[in-house]
């Protein structure tokens, strides 16, 4: 059986076509994965591959080529991650749970509240803060990043059970998280109890009530149509998760000069894309608008998200300096520079 699943898994990855020699393959093709639909009008990775894939094969004049992989096909994200440091897979759009795995300090970006409003991020990631971030993610890892990318926008607040307007609406919620601390750590410092449930497992575990609610950027919560099994929907707009793009650094190297430039120019234009289809679907029929249609829509005043702030802001930094000590500490401190700075522009 392991056997059969080896030479499954060798045929997806394409290691072993026609008669060309699998040296000249592995130079020129890079195949990419990613978690979603690879429809670039569904969703910001889809959005992405396209992009990527149009820019990198025209720029090239075909001298490399991307073979997409959508839907997690290959793995889990912390699977995949493997399959691109060892170089079976060149590369991935991967999320910020998926990245903690091989580069803990991620979770220094989950200070809730930080930002005053989306366009700081796209400043804050582009910038001096980003370079340095995705420089020290390749120096620990052996990974390069290409960039990173908006996984969906800011984190709403859904559930079953009533309107959320302060802290003490959270008191007993069971709010599903992924299993980082820090996320725990958000949902636990406002009153809420985190469960840490698989993806897969989310809807049904809403659907059954093993869990209250969940958090989530818009246009996640309605292809992922938590608007069937939850009530409430509060734009708390507390985090925001980018999607880190990583690429083989060995096959990165071997490219030309040229072929470099061009990909590296693709990833920026695909990372613009993702921007622009998320703030797309959440104001068409595939967010907002949509999930206002079965969900009762709550945008917490400026006075309300100062009592949220004020509880989970110094909780995440305490429980961020004791994950990550002064390392974590410098970082969160260039991080938090970084968004002032961005915020005055």
């Amino acid at each position: 059986m392991r056997l059969f699943k080896s030479i499954a898994l060798a045929a997806v990855l394409g290691l072993t076509v026609g008669m060309l020699p699998v040296t000249a393959q592995a130079q020129k093709v890079i195949k990419l994965a990613h978690l979603n639909k690879n429809d670039p009008f569904d969703n910001a990775t889809g959005a992405m591959a396209t992009v990527f894939k149009s820019l990198v094969e025209s720029g090239t004049n075909g001298s490399v080529t991307v073979q997409v992989f959508p839907d997690g096909q290959l793995g889990k994200d912390n699977e995949v991650i493997q399959q691109v440091k060892s170089g079976v897979v060149q590369s991935s759009i991967s999320s910020v749970g998926g990245i903690a795995s091989i580069y803990p300090m991620i979770g220094v970006l989950d200070v809730p509240f930080a930002y005053p409003n989306i366009g700081v991020t796209y400043e804050v990631f582009d910038g001096s803060f980003g370079k340095h971030l995705a420089s020290d993610i390749s120096k620990k890892t052996g990974l390069d990043v290409l960039g990173f990318a908006d996984s969906g926008g800011f984190f709403a607040f859904s559930n079953s059970k009533r309107a959320i307007k302060s802290p003490d609406d959270m008191k007993g919620l069971k709010i599903r998280t992924m299993g980082l601390d820090s996320h725990k750590t958000v949902v636990s410092s406002m009153g809420g109890q985190p469960v840490a449930i698989n993806w897969a497992e989310v809807y049904t575990s809403l659907q059954t009530g093993v869990a209250d609610g969940q958090m989530n950027p818009i246009p996640i919560i309605k292809f992922a149509k938590f608007d069937e099994v939850q009530k409430y929907l509060t734009l708390t707009n507390h985090l925001f998760t980018p999607y880190v793009w990583i690429l083989n650094k060995p096959f990165f190297d071997g490219l030309s000069a040229h072929e470099k430039d061009v990909v590296k120019a693709a990833a920026r234009s695909a990372i613009v894309a993702s921007r622009g289809i998320n703030r797309i679907i959440e104001a068409s029929d595939r967010g907002l608008p949509a999930l206002a249609q079965k969900m009762q829509i709550y945008s917490p005043t400026a006075a309300e998200i100062a009592k949220f702030r004020a509880l989970a802001q110094p909780a995440v930094k305490a429980q961020i300096s004791k994950s990550y000590g002064k390392e974590g500490d410098a970082l969160l401190a260039e991080f938090e520079a970084a968004i002032e700075k961005a915020a005055k522009n």
